[in-house]
């Protein structure tokens, strides 16, 4: 697929040198509010996420931050290296809307256009997502417009559909969450969207047969038009290790890392937490980023941009 030269550069430098993907992803809030009391505090929530920044962005291709307790706090602390790629999500937290009909929103007061001003290479747009909704159609819309933003800036959008069951009483089994998640990467890829994070395309706790979790990701690299990289969801370490390379032989182009990589640290006082960091969390991040880089499908597998000598004048 053709892209822009603005789009291409942001895929670019939001890969290794090979194209492939490992992003840190930090846009946690809720999640991490919850995990530990003390990041009800803004201050002690941005110097947790601003600490797991400066140790380990430097190995990843690209940091995932939050436009509210991070991103530019990253910059402005130095704590994001000025040669290493961010994405900013332009989503708020949680979700409006019935739980079997779930909507997601911009967060209110940020915008694509500002995400493009503050020098992101990309932005991150998290919907909740069932084909089966009576929102669906709702919320393939909103994709679509946010990533019709996208276009109109030239930045590239890395979309994260987030599964949930229709019946609040229980979650998806493995086989309905395959279902939903390989349906969703049918859908909601468009042309216009540039990378897609997915959730691993089955229940691990139910379905333990590795045979069964190739077949699944390959599923997904059929239905997505995009190039997809597996977000860690907290499972450990060891267990996320092997989901990417499963991932990745069968078609994924790499990893959107979170608490997979640095969750000991959220409840540890902050000199233990940086020693976890500077040492465990390096040690998981280089090993993850190796991986990537031998067995993800590269972004020249899916993008080219056209440059004739004149490509300026109507750019």
């Amino acid at each position: 697929m053709k892209r822009t030269i603005g789009k291409l550069r942001g895929l670019q430098q939001c890969t290794s040198p090979r194209g492939t993907f490992t992003c840190l992803a930090l846009d946690h809030r809720q999640n991490l509010r919850k995990a530990n009391p003390a990041f009800i505090n803004n201050a002690d929530l941005a110097r947790f996420k601003l600490d797991v920044t400066a140790a380990l962005a430097d190995l990843s291709t690209a940091v995932l931050l939050d436009p509210e307790v991070s991103a530019a706090q990253a910059i402005a602390a130095g704590a994001l290296p000025g040669k290493s790629a961010f994405v900013v999500a332009v989503e708020s937290t949680g979700y409006s809307g019935a739980p079997n009909a779930r909507q997601s929103q911009i967060l209110t007061g940020w915008t694509v256009e500002k995400a493009k001003r503050m020098g992101a290479s990309m932005i991150k747009l998290l919907v909740y997502y069932h084909p089966d909704s009576p929102n669906a159609r709702g919320m393939e819309a909103f994709v679509r417009q946010v990533a019709d933003e996208c276009t109109h800036y030239d930045l590239s959008i890395m979309l994260e559909p987030l599964s949930y069951s229709l019946d609040a009483a229980k979650k998806l089994s493995s086989a309905e969450k395959r279902y939903v998640v390989t349906e969703t990467a049918r859908r909601l890829v468009s042309p216009s969207i540039d990378v897609l994070k997915s959730e691993f395309p089955l229940d691990i706790a139910e379905d333990s047969d590795e045979s069964a979790w190739s077949e699944a990701c390959a599923e997904v690299s059929t239905a997505s038009l995009a190039p997809w990289i597996v977000l860690s969801a907290a499972v450990n370490f060891n267990t996320y290790l092997r989901q990417v390379e499963i991932a990745c032989r069968a078609g994924a182009s790499g990893a959107a890392a979170g608490r997979a990589i640095w969750q000991e640290a959220i409840s540890m006082d902050r000199q233990p937490r940086l020693e976890f960091l500077r040492t465990t969390g390096r040690e998981r991040l280089s090993s993850l980023t190796a991986l990537c880089s031998d067995f993800g499908k590269p972004i020249s597998d899916f993008y080219t941009a056209d440059a004739p000598f004149d490509w300026y004048k109507n750019y």
